[in-house]
């Protein structure tokens, strides 16, 4: 028998309580018992939650929950003596948390039969979101034969950058986190395919991304997890038809999954590398490493040879996989989603943007569904009004909302007045003024299999931005005959 989840769920709450106290100032008038007291008490605290364990798995589970409420409480007693005891360590304490969040992981339990109530079904037998599986089942996926959470090393830097994903950047986390459960049945497949873990995936959408499909960085990275155009090429993503497949959620995951495996067999599987590879460029890397894949992300002859872009990158993307594993531990808890995919044919013509307005706030979800949309159609421009005929994507609860505000009624009509609304433009030829903003400027004539990703690659220099504010593109949708203005900085 195997542990079930509301004795692993214990840890989180009642070793994250105990811990508070410990993050007091350790100048308080001593107390009683003395300091190695304490920390033997510790010591037998933890040995006691591994005990509880074992019993669980040997099919205990009554006195499994009784092992582990006495050991809580030694942890709690542990901890509240420490917040008053001159010169206790409070590191101690957080590095006892953090070993038996690992054991949590299943380095000392079984997965099958893990109690799986609650969980609701997507196709294939696909869970609708991480959330609904258990932590244990998740947590304990492989990295070519190692556990995740062994690989993710509690350092200051990961410390640093959890508490970043909690407070600064806690409201992308959570937009990234309901971004990808729409995409998860399209791009967790293709990690597991490559038999990586999917907190991994998450890791890296949450960094580069949020899980914005259309995102498109200065130096022309593009896509969910953000690929370089050669380096896109590389791994089969170019142009179907027009459109640059980085924008592919699903081609874009089976890119990097192969991408993360042809590294980690260069870096003898070091993550850390592996991923400032994936920053930084993997020539640059290799150069630095040398002949050392086991040497330290964090040794200084490769820590110091980076730019601060990758020095907090690594350590951000093990920091957010980390959370995907254990948010309760860290009184985070991210929404539940039904991320089952769904399908309508539409009945009258229509853009996503009059879409997103006739579904208004359906489900919930504060911020309505255009990102969504967007994210499930990439080829799609969110401007240009759809046939009736059209098969769009979008989640499947939203296939009786459609049928009952986007057919027919007020909402639809309203939707299309505001799509349509003509905006004045000025009488007088704003081109020179454009020309002044930009600089001098070259010309591009658009070629059939042209992208506006390839084009700024081949003219180089240029940014996506710069050309789209040039030309006010919308969608990033160009077409053969167009002719582009491609600002020009070596002239500047």
């Amino acid at each position: 028998m195997s542990v079930r989840v509301p004795l692993l769920r214990s840890l989180s709450f009642a070793v994250a309580v105990s811990l508070a106290g410990c993050a007091s100032a350790p100048d308080k008038a001593p107390a009683s018992p003395s300091l190695n007291a304490l920390y033997s008490q510790l010591d037998t605290a933890s040995q006691g939650y591994e005990n509880a364990l074992r019993q669980a798995r040997a099919g205990d589970e009554a006195g499994s929950e009784k092992t582990l409420a006495a050991a809580l409480d030694q942890l709690k007693q542990a901890a509240a003596g420490c917040d008053v005891a001159s010169g206790c360590d409070p590191q101690r304490f957080y590095a006892v948390y953090d070993r038996l969040l690992r054991l949590k992981d299943g380095s000392d339990i079984g997965v099958d039969g893990l109690d799986t109530a609650g969980e609701s079904g997507g196709p294939d037998g696909l869970a609708t979101g991480a959330a609904s599986l258990p932590q244990a089942r998740r947590s304990v996926t492989l990295l070519h034969g190692q556990k995740l959470s062994e690989l993710i090393a509690m350092n200051g830097p990961v410390k640093a950058a959890l508490e970043m994903w909690l407070t600064q950047w806690r409201p992308n986390l959570m937009d990234a986190w309901v971004n990808y459960q729409y995409m998860r049945f399209e791009m967790w497949p293709q990690y597991q395919k490559a038999d990586l873990p999917e907190a991994l995936l998450f890791g890296i959408m949450a960094k580069e991304s949020g899980g914005k499909v259309h995102a498109v960085s200065r130096s022309g990275a593009a896509g969910p997890l953000q690929f370089m155009y050669s380096t896109g090429l590389r791994f089969g993503l170019g142009t179907d038809n027009g459109f640059d497949t980085r924008f592919d959620p699903k081609q874009a995951a089976r890119a990097n999954a192969e991408y993360l495996n042809e590294q980690l067999g260069a870096f003898n599987n070091n993550l850390e590398l592996t991923l400032a590879a994936y920053n930084a460029g993997e020539g640059r890397m290799r150069r630095i490493a040398g002949d050392r894949p086991g040497v330290s992300f964090y040794d200084p002859s490769v820590y110091d040879e980076l730019s601060q872009e990758t020095r907090d990158y690594v350590p951000a993307v093990l920091a957010a996989a980390w959370l995907f594993l254990h948010p309760d531990s860290y009184n985070l808890h991210f929404p539940k989603v039904d991320g089952r995919p769904g399908q309508v044919v539409l009945k009258r013509p229509a853009s996503l943007s009059e879409l997103t307005v006739c579904l208004g706030n359906t489900a919930n979800l504060p911020g309505g569904w255009f990102r969504t949309l967007r994210n499930l159609n990439p080829r799609m421009d969110p401007e240009a009004e759809q046939p009736a005929g059209t098969a769009l994507a979008l989640p499947k609860a939203l296939e009786r909302a459609y049928a009952a505000r986007c057919v027919d009624g007020p909402w639809p009509i309203l939707a299309s007045d505001l799509h349509d609304a003509v905006v004045p433009k000025p009488a007088v030829d704003p081109s020179p003024a454009k020309q002044q903003r930009h600089g001098p400027t070259r010309h591009y004539r658009v070629r059939s299999g042209d992208t506006l990703i390839g084009i700024v690659h081949r003219m180089r220099c240029s940014s996506v931005r710069d050309v789209v504010e040039a030309n006010e593109l919308h969608g990033h949708r160009i077409k053969p005959g167009q002719v582009l203005q491609i600002p020009d900085c070596r002239r500047r």
